[in-house]
């Protein structure tokens, strides 16, 4: 036979239209693949979206919600401008305070945005997937205004979010010489983020919280000997602050009254505005000090060393210049009891980036407040058992000398301020 003219096979008649199942099943697998690439990358866009509209519009309720408005509806106007519109077929947008789940359940700060999004595919139906459904939820958290201690009761606190390590350079907190710190009543707080010396210790420089409270760095420490400091560990790493810190800074001034010394005796003065750069302030001669606000301008504070200044129930204001206090000088100053300046003894506005600098002997004594948010505060000295009952706030704080310093913190005798409201992404 010749095997060039052989017949063609024959096939069973169970075999005839394999072919074509095989063709159509392989059609409806490339349109499986085509709708998992096209379909499913349009799911992943759409939740995308629907995260960042319900982040969104989660913010827009919580700030509406502290400034005094509808938060519900700006919610949801934010929302549609993202393109979910809340019609209830294409998107669903919900919103609870309190959250319904989650750690926040039952806590009314806590504002829940859900948005349900449904997105139509094109070749999905063909498998049975007509629509994709994604769900994103995110809940922020409304902090109201309140009024109270700052920065949650620290006796001592830094505000510099940075620093150097070198001497001729900024420091954020640093102790050195012979000096001891010692706080009873609230830690030490300090904001800078350098990690390798945002908190020093050199020399014999020591600190010692008499309590349970800490000692809390944002950045990291340098400290030559450990044993000085108490506690220690100290905490490193911590959260910063925000800066310029987030309260209310102190309205108070003088208006029209103007500071007057008395003619009689010279030895005591009124409260009022003083202009030191035409004479400074104190005056020669002054001991006492009226209570009241003095708002000193041009020029510096100089209590010279060796000098007695008296002054209860006063604020002053130090507007542009520096205090200064020398050695061996006996001062006390309280901060007045009433009123706006309630708890404020030494008040250095924000845009002061001056100086102020403590010194006493062993009866001097402070009690109140000494904010300067903008200025270097350095504590050199002051031997005495009352020291300071006060809240020690600056931008940088050095303490320096061979006395031991007592700060001793109480809420009741300090200032205390309406701290910003506030708005966190929680989740």
């Amino acid at each position: 036979m010749n095997p060039f003219f052989s017949k063609p096979p024959k096939y069973k008649k169970g075999e005839r239209g394999q072919a074509i199942i095989i063709i159509v099943f392989s059609i409806i697998g490339l349109i499986g693949m085509t709708s998992l690439a096209i379909d499913g990358g349009n799911a992943l866009i759409d939740r995308r979206r629907t995260e960042t509209a319900a982040s969104a519009a989660a913010l827009t309720a919580a700030l509406t919600r502290i400034e005094g408005g509808d938060w519900r509806s700006a919610a949801l106007a934010t929302a549609n401008a993202n393109g979910y519109n809340n019609d209830g077929i294409s998107s669903l947008v919900e919103m609870n305070t309190p959250p319904l789940s989650g750690p926040y359940v039952g806590n009314s700060e806590y504002i829940e945005v859900i948005i349900t999004s449904h997105l139509d595919t094109y070749f999905g139906p063909v498998i049975g997937v007509p629509t994709v459904t994604n769900v994103a939820r995110a809940v922020t958290r409304t902090k109201p205004s309140e009024y109270g201690e700052m920065f949650d009761g620290y006796a001592l606190v830094s505000l510099a979010q940075h620093s150097q390590c070198e001497e001729d350079q900024r420091r954020s907190f640093w102790i050195h010489g012979e000096a001891t710190l010692s706080l009873t009543g609230g830690g030490i707080f300090v904001n800078s983020d350098n990690t390798d010396c945002a908190f020093i210790q050199f020399g014999s420089g020591s600190v010692n919280i008499q309590d349970e409270s800490p000692i809390t760095v944002v950045g990291g420490e340098q400290i030559q000997k450990t044993k000085l400091i108490t506690p220690y560990p100290i905490q490193t790493g911590s959260v910063p602050i925000a800066y310029p810190p987030a309260f209310e800074m102190p309205k108070v001034g003088c208006g029209s009254n103007v500071a007057t010394v008395d003619e009689l005796t010279g030895t005591f003065m009124t409260a009022g505005a003083w202009d030191a750069g035409e004479e400074e302030f104190p005056p020669e001669g002054v001991v006492s000090l009226e209570a009241g606000v003095y708002c000193i301008s041009g020029g510096d504070v100089n209590i010279k060393g060796g000098s007695h200044l008296e002054g209860k129930s006063v604020l002053i204001i130090i507007e542009d210049g520096n205090f200064l206090i020398g050695g061996n000088s006996q001062i006390t100053l309280t901060a007045p009891q009433t009123g706006p300046a309630k708890g404020l003894v030494l008040y250095m506005p924000i845009k002061n980036q001056g100086r102020i600098a403590l010194n006493g002997d062993s009866n001097s004594r402070f009690r109140g407040t000494i904010l300067a948010p903008g200025g270097d505060i350095r504590l050199n000295g002051m031997d005495s058992k009352y020291g300071y009952h006060s809240q020690i706030i600056g931008n940088i704080i050095e303490v320096d000398g061979q006395d031991n310093i007592v700060i001793t913190y109480t809420d009741e005798e300090n200032y205390d301020a309406y701290k910003m409201p506030e708005v966190f992404l929680s989740q």
